[in-house]
């Protein structure tokens, strides 16, 4: 019987052994979207594929990566004959990692005393990784592999060397290919880092007690989130949105059936959602459930530790061939941030008819994907990536905050000096879009305005957003938040741009990106 007080500690150990993993990644990225915006996320699991700790990241990349996990170790033992010691393996192929081919996977197998014992795992979002536009993230993709290269598991280092026909499949298909090498060893770092702490963890309190530690911190999870889910009570709650299609149509619905029953458990039903679409706006099933659980965890107690028994009382069922749960080859690279998004707003809508007061208004509902890229006058080749911040929802008792990531993104904006520094790009507006919060009781978090200047060379843009058609909705009677907006600026002329489109740039050209309000809460007094 391990005593409370070194299960905690232990547990903690392993917490902060996936934040260190992720200053690791942090400090020893090449990409600004890695080392700046902070785009990755790190976790640890047990020799049985468990996630046992992970650090406060972004919670799409968290939430799928057990799923990804297990996959990609599934494949491994059935190609591969299983991991060695001394491996370390890598994937992007969202049918098996989990979200999207920017999003590349690295696993290290840890061993203590020639015995596995976990795995430390990495994910980072690569800027560009090959397929018809810089980003690779088309708006106009009509499958896979418009979006880039696809990776099945490889690997990355074999006796604790690199592997270098590995890391060529990435240089050699992206237009950054510096950046693709220098990234792919921060995450290398990043897992040998992970190792490092977990190996001391075993080595100071011994391999009993650490895996009686682990047990008895799942154990607990899974008892805390049945309690705070039983507080909830039991019925069965119905909810419904949709995302904007090519014509900024809202018909791409996802629906929801959410049952609370007496044992604490809830399954999610989301039949009724409509079928997979030849564009980018797909969710593999992976991204479905990252919604699910990081829903969950903000409406119940997000106190409980998040570790694999916290998914013991959540059941999901997606029927296959829909939005959320396509067949290959589907396109997928906007599933992982719009879908995620709208999916996160569904399961909270259905949440809060379980717990009244408990959940904010609607935020901007849109990550507003911006990929840039081209060649300079010198005919080297660059890309851009990032999301811009939107304005929460109104909260039960407070204005939702304005400018900021919400919900399946947890990343900084990139600094404009490290913009005009890397590219050849010059940041001529950025500013809070006044008055696009919903009025209430509480106001919601306005958006922002971010306009960019191409000064040299060639390029060409993507933008891949949503809620321009359709207001984030208010909650209460709070007024809904303003749509967002995209134009071009050439030659002084102002244009219209549509929320999903890829589109060509020229020196002097100017690209606007407002992002929606959040809504209001409450009726104004």
């Amino acid at each position: 019987m391990t005593d409370p007080i070194t299960v905690e500690v232990v547990k903690s150990a392993l917490v902060y052994a996936s934040e260190e993993m992720g200053i690791a990644v942090r400090n020893s990225a090449y990409s600004p979207n890695i080392k700046e915006r902070l785009d990755h996320s790190c976790a640890l699991f047990d020799a049985r594929g468990r996630l046992v700790a992970q650090a406060e990241h972004i919670p799409v990349h968290l939430g799928s990566l057990p799923w990804g996990l297990r996959r990609m170790l599934d494949a491994i033992e059935r190609e591969c004959g299983g991991v060695r010691e001394g491996d370390m393996w890598v994937a992007n192929d969202p049918y098996i990692t989990g979200t999207h081919l920017n999003d590349v996977t690295v696993v290290r197998p840890v061993f203590f005393e020639r015995a596995l014992v976990g795995y430390a795992a990495s994910k980072a979002h690569h800027t560009d990784v090959g397929g018809t536009a810089p980003g690779s993230m088309p708006a106009d993709a009509s499958d896979l592999f418009a979006e880039g290269v696809v990776v099945p598991p490889l690997r990355l280092v074999c006796g604790d060397r690199p592997v270098a026909e590995t890391i060529a499949v990435f240089t050699s298909n992206s237009r950054t290919p510096a950046a693709r090498a220098g990234d792919l060893r921060a995450q290398i770092a990043g897992n040998y880092t992970g190792e490092r702490r977990l190996v001391e963890i075993y080595a100071r309190y011994g391999t009993a007690v650490v895996e009686a530690s682990i047990e008895r911190s799942l154990r607990d999870s899974e008892t805390r989130l049945r309690a705070a889910l039983r507080a909830l009570g039991t019925g069965v709650f119905h909810a419904t949105d949709a995302l904007e299609d090519r014509n900024g149509k809202p018909t791409l619905r996802i629906v929801l059936r959410l049952e609370l029953r007496n044992d604490g458990s809830a399954r999610f039903d989301y039949t009724g959602t409509c079928a997979q679409v030849p564009m980018p706006l797909n969710a593999v099933l992976g991204v479905t459930l990252s919604g699910v659980h990081y829903a969950v965890r903000a409406v119940t107690d997000p106190t409980i530790p998040m570790n694999d028994g916290c998914f013991a009382p959540i059941t999901v069922f997606v029927p296959e061939g829909t939005l959320l749960n396509p067949r290959r080859p589907a396109p997928v690279s906007g599933g992982n941030v719009e879908t995620s998004t709208r999916n996160a707003d569904v399961v909270l809508q259905a949440l809060a008819q379980a717990a009244p007061g408990r959940v904010p208004a609607q935020s901007g509902g849109t990550m507003s994907n911006v990929m840039l890229g081209g060649t300079r006058d010198d005919g080297s080749s660059w890309a851009f990536y990032e999301t811009n911040g939107c304005g929460m929802g109104a909260r039960p008792n407070a204005d939702g905050l304005d400018g900021i990531q919400c919900h399946m993104t947890n990343t900084l904006n990139t600094p404009i000096e490290a913009i005009e520094r890397e590219y050849p790009l010059r940041v001529v507006r950025y500013e809070f879009a006044r008055g696009t919060g919903g009025s209430g009781r509480y106001r919601g978090g306005e958006g922002l305005i971010r306009a960019i200047e191409l000064t040299e060379g060639n390029a060409q843009a993507s933008l891949l957003a949503d809620r321009h058609a359709t207001q984030p909705r208010g909650t209460r009677g709070g007024e809904p938040g303003a749509c967002g907006r995209h134009a071009l600026v050439r030659e002084g002329k102002e244009t219209p741009l549509p929320a999903k489109t890829t589109l060509p740039l020229h020196p002097g050209d100017v690209l606007v990106i407002q992002t929606p309000g959040g809504g209001g809460y409450g009726t104004s007094t």
